[in-house]
């Protein structure tokens, strides 16, 4: 049977962006929220080969070290035409400075390889959640939205990849989208985003709206 979280939960995440939708997602369900980077707690080493695995190092590393539950998320852009990558590697691409526009040579390795055409552009974000308790008790769930990698990088809002993404069935990027559109969750929003379908899934096993 899953747990409920009712109360305090550290966010497992040094990025303000992510920091920031995490925040929002949960907003609903009056949990507070702290995390790691605003405790002072170092990122465990992501040696995991699936978003799934690196979610759970980071959300037990943080659980142990703070004492608290602690939420999650492995997420990342994944480009047929490039065997997969960026993939699990998709933050790792940005250098250290998380400075995603160094990672923009996705459109030079898509140029190289032929692939010019939306058909041959497909491109999925995957996100991968993991709630996990001091006592070692875990709660583990996965969301995936499809759809083309543009160019040229397309509107300012979200962060990361968000600018080279756009979504099946809609002619904007996420970084033409705002926090509703993208992320909001029913019956405001229409949970699109690949964080937004894993996390309704955590909420309808551990969450409770406030």
């Amino acid at each position: 049977m899953s747990r409920r979280l009712t109360s305090l939960v550290v966010i497992a995440t040094h990025n303000p962006g992510k920091l920031k939708e995490m925040r929002e997602l949960l907003a609903p369900y009056g949990i507070a929220t702290q995390s790691a980077g605003e405790l002072g707690l170092p990122e465990p080493e992501e040696t995991g080969k699936t978003f799934a695995t690196n979610a759970r190092i980071k959300a037990v590393a943080t659980a142990s070290a703070s004492g608290t539950p602690a939420f999650a998320d492995d997420s990342g852009l994944v480009v047929d035409a490039l065997d997969g990558e960026p993939g699990i590697h998709s933050a790792r691409w940005a250098g250290p400075d998380k400075d995603f526009r160094a990672a923009m040579n996705i459109q030079t390795l898509l140029i190289e390889r032929g692939a010019k055409t939306p058909e041959q552009r497909r491109a999925h974000f995957v996100a991968a959640l993991c709630l996990a308790w001091p006592d070692g008790h875990i709660e583990e769930f996965e969301g995936r939205v499809d759809g083309v990698a543009v160019w040229p990088p397309r509107g300012d809002k979200g962060f990361g990849y968000d600018p080279l993404f756009r979504p099946d069935g809609f002619d904007r990027t996420f970084g033409e989208m705002n926090a509703l559109e993208k992320h909001g969750l029913p019956p405001q929003g229409q949970g699109l985003s690949h964080r937004a379908r894993a996390f309704i899934k955590l909420a309808e096993a551990c969450l409770t709206r406030a």
